[in-house]
């Protein structure tokens, strides 16, 4: 699968050195929208969800991660007009990888093991090659429309 290094426009954001903001970087390249608005919109998510057991309280940044299973998140792709499509079930094992040929056309954010990523019309946009030489598995991938 070809690879275009890309950042989302976190550079053009004025936002220097090392982040763990592939959600953000993804977003933004799928959905064709400003790096900083996104940034924006997940760091005030971020800041404002529910505390758990696990998660404890959160900051006000989309550098560090964020819980993509959250229903805000949810919600925020289906207003950007993705739809998630699973690949995966529980012991069903892996089924599609990043690899050419193994997913639609189309702009899709890719939920990979630790990681997000953009891959518009089988070209993934990221910082670096996440594909471990097509053996990378997907989980699932958010869509953008129109659907089947």
């Amino acid at each position: 699968m070809r690879w275009i290094e890309d950042d989302g426009g976190r550079e053009a954001a004025g936002m220097t050195g090392r982040a763990g903001d592939c959600v953000c970087r993804a977003v933004s390249i799928a959905a064709e929208l400003p790096y900083e608005e996104v940034w924006s919109f997940l760091a005030e998510r971020n800041a404002n969800q529910r505390a758990s057991c696990r998660s404890g309280k959160r900051k006000a940044t989309a550098d560090s991660g964020i819980i993509v299973q959250r229903q805000w998140f949810l919600d925020y792709m289906d207003s950007l007009g993705f739809r998630w499509v699973s690949t995966m079930g529980i012991g069903t094992g892996c089924h599609v990888h990043l690899r050419h040929g193994e997913l639609p056309p189309g702009r899709l954010i890719c939920r990979v093991s630790k990681h997000l990523v953009a891959v518009i019309n089988g070209v993934i946009h990221d910082t670096h090659d996440p594909s471990r030489g097509g053996s990378r598995c997907v989980y699932g991938y958010w869509m953008k429309g129109p659907y089947q």
